[in-house]
């Protein structure tokens, strides 16, 4: 399972989503932590204003591609 895991956070990498359909978008860089609830803190980045932050994977999961 966990190497299923790192698979998907390594896939996610690079990638350009949205928050939302209509929401900014934003770059998926690298995981930073482990939380104790076994998601991931992912390193983004806002492509509008430049600001970086941590962002749960489970929910760029479920964040759309950016076109």
């Amino acid at each position: 399972m966990t190497q299923v895991i790192n698979e998907s956070l390594r896939l996610a990498q690079g990638k350009v989503k949205s928050f939302g359909v209509f929401g900014p978008k934003y770059e998926v860089g690298n995981p930073v932590r482990q939380l104790e609830d076994g998601d991931w803190m992912m390193h983004i980045k806002l492509l509008e204003s430049g600001e970086e932050t941590e962002y749960r994977f489970s929910h760029l999961e479920n964040d759309p591609e950016a076109h």
